[in-house]
């Protein structure tokens, strides 16, 4: 009896009761076995018992599908009991396990109103993970595509606008002898009321060309990142053969996680000041808290991000336009988690500048470059972006080279990546992607693709890597904080994230192309032989899931007005994360091993 009292002193919601009532409750306890797969909970009865787990673990099941793990402590049945409702969920046993049986405590306790359910939510805390499982943004285009308004190149402005407005569209398909155009009723605005074109002109005149297409099996959100990133309202939607077979408008996506986006796109290429450009800008963190909130893929949310980041980029470029930058070929180059399109909340906008050489005998104009970009910087960090804390800023000589500048160290590092920086700089020149004047943006990463490259130097580069450990601890506990404001907790990003990333660029580097987003990379990792299939899904699943828990976690805290963190305590999940989180770290850390102990031969293949 000792030993029941003891354990259940500790555990919500009976840890508030008297001596006295938990002499009662331990007096009614039953302890019953379920061997892994029997039933526990089932049926249509109402329950007048509760349950804890002593020992083992059970699972939560809604329609087959199991929404949650419960382990040693956790209390169940009590919400149907509270409600006097049959349980409309299945929990059954996930491995052996020993669970005390009580009933109806508000039955025989002199202060029932001691037992803390009132802490726990009156819903079951997995409801939201038995919702629907295809959200609005998953559906295919092909199901909200609109018929096509076909115009011929020499119709009049006029004859087109008849034709949309008769179908009631926006927009009409022409084709022209440079490929398929889509001319719009924004075209019409913007160039006929102007007076910039006239309505007898030919409506090829004001057609975009080439209009800018999508695949029919293409999602909504794909179709979503399409407008952001470009900047645009209408997709034609194209079959497999690259036909046209229809028009999807951003009204036929009609959920917020949709419309939001490209308003603060379009409020960020309309600003006619920095200080217009700063309000559009900020509207970034509530759309990506709406975005969360409305089921939108981490990734998609992600990568809508970064394109908002570019644009609000653009727009400082256009309106601090220098001379000494209008002068010499320059590229904008992004750096870090933006580069791969993975930015979270949180993240800082690391950036590099890159120009073309200078005559031998002209001046050097890095000085003037540097600080023409300290004040392009100045107007991001107005409109709210957080720049680098440790320096990677396009005004910093670090970041800012010419063109044989940058290969000139590129070179330096990996002849000798002893040398200071060698190793975090190469990583970060790995993790970059040009925003404007591609080509020459590209000149950082053309190092990485050289044939220069020495096992010295990727062993260096792998040791930097592998520094990056996930925070697997003994037996069921995780590796925390220690002392400070974050003690006891973990830190998602530097345990969770980077362990994954820095492996992955490793792989990047290795295989000589360092494209895409950190799964994007794994999966090539497979196909080059750097990983097994098995590895590859091992470490992109680790990554997913902690890239959406801190995403989450980040805008969660936006939305309730207190500072975003990288840091997460694990009491504060629910059983089925903590187990998923734990095993994620364990499998990536057997995948690190593997990689250091074989990775010669993995090259070598």
């Amino acid at each position: 009896m000792q030993e029941f009292a003891d354990f259940l002193a500790g555990q919500p919601p009976f840890d508030a009761l008297t001596a006295e009532d938990m002499a009662r409750l331990v007096t009614r306890v039953e302890v019953e076995y379920f061997a892994a797969g029997a039933v526990v909970v089932e049926g249509a009865e109402r329950l007048r018992h509760l349950w804890v787990v002593r020992t083992g673990a059970l699972e939560v099941v809604d329609r087959g599908q199991v929404v949650d793990l419960l382990g040693v402590g956790d209390t169940f049945g009590h919400l149907w009991l509270l409600a006097d409702l049959p349980p409309r969920l299945t929990v059954r046993a996930h491995e052996d396990s020993l669970c005390l049986r009580i009933p109806d405590p508000r039955t025989f306790l002199a202060h029932p109103e001691r037992l803390r359910f009132a802490a726990l939510d009156t819903v079951p805390r997995w409801e939201p993970l038995a919702g629907p499982a295809v959200h609005a943004g998953d559906r295919r285009l092909a199901e909200v595509m609109r018929p096509i308004v076909w115009c011929e190149a020499g119709e009049t402005i006029r004859d087109a606008a008849e034709r949309i407005g008769a179908a009631g569209t926006s927009c009409a398909l022409v084709r022209t002898a440079d490929g398929l155009g889509i001319v719009t009723d924004h075209d019409f605005r913007r160039r006929v009321a102007t007076g910039l074109a006239g309505v007898d002109e030919l409506v090829a005149r004001v057609a975009s060309v080439p209009a800018l297409t999508i695949d029919e099996d293409a999602t909504q959100a794909a179709g979503l990142l399409r407008m952001v990133e470009h900047g645009v309202h209408h997709l034609v939607v194209t079959d497999q053969s690259e036909r046209p077979v229809g028009v999807v408008r951003v009204v036929d996506l009609a959920a917020a996680e949709v419309r939001d986006p490209l308003l603060v796109r379009s409020a960020i290429e309309g600003a006619a000041s920095a200080e217009e450009l700063a309000r559009a800008a900020r509207l970034l963190p509530t759309t990506i808290v709406e975005l969360c909130e409305t089921g939108v893929a981490p990734a998609h949310i992600g990568a809508v991000h970064a394109a908002v980041v570019d644009a609000v980029l653009r727009r400082a470029l256009d309106l601090r336009a220098d001379p000494v930058l209008a002068e010499v070929p320059h590229s904008w180059v992004l750096l870090g988690s933006l580069a791969r399109h993975e930015p979270l909340p949180l993240s800082d906008v690391d950036t590099a500048l890159v120009w073309a050489d200078p005559p031998e005998s002209g001046p050097d104009p890095a000085a003037d470059i540097r600080a023409a970009a300290r004040e392009v910087l100045r107007v991001l960090e107005r409109s709210g972006l957080t720049l680098c804390a440790n320096g990677a800023n396009a005004h910093n000589p670090l970041f800012s080279r010419s063109r044989s500048g940058w290969a000139a160290a590129a070179r330096a590092w990996q002849r000798d990546p002893t040398q200071e920086n060698a190793l975090l700089l190469s990583a970060m020149v790995a993790d970059s992607r040009p925003v404007t004047n591609l080509p020459l943006g590209r000149a950082l990463t053309a190092q990485i693709r050289s044939h220069t490259r020495t096992k010295q130097f990727l062993r260096a580069l792998l040791d930097e890597a592998l520094g990056w450990r996930p925070p697997t601890g003994f037996v069921r506990d995780f590796v925390v904080a220690q002392g400070g404001k974050h003690s006891g907790r973990l830190d998602l990003k530097s345990g969770g994230l980077m362990p994954v990333v820095a492996l992955a660029r490793w792989i990047a580097i290795a295989s000589g192309d360092a494209r895409g987003t950190t799964t994007a990379r794994l999966r090539r990792g497979a196909e080059e032989g750097l990983l097994t299939t098995d590895e590859a899904d091992t470490l992109a699943g680790g990554f997913d899931a902690g890239y959406g828990l801190l995403l989450r976690h980040q805008a969660r805290a936006i939305r309730d007005g207190v500072p975003p963190t990288r840091y997460v305590a694990p009491a504060d999940l629910d059983t089925l994360t903590r187990r998923h989180l734990r095993e994620s770290f364990r499998a990536v850390a057997l995948v690190q091993a593997r990689v250091d102990r074989d990775w010669m031969r993995r090259l070598d293949r």
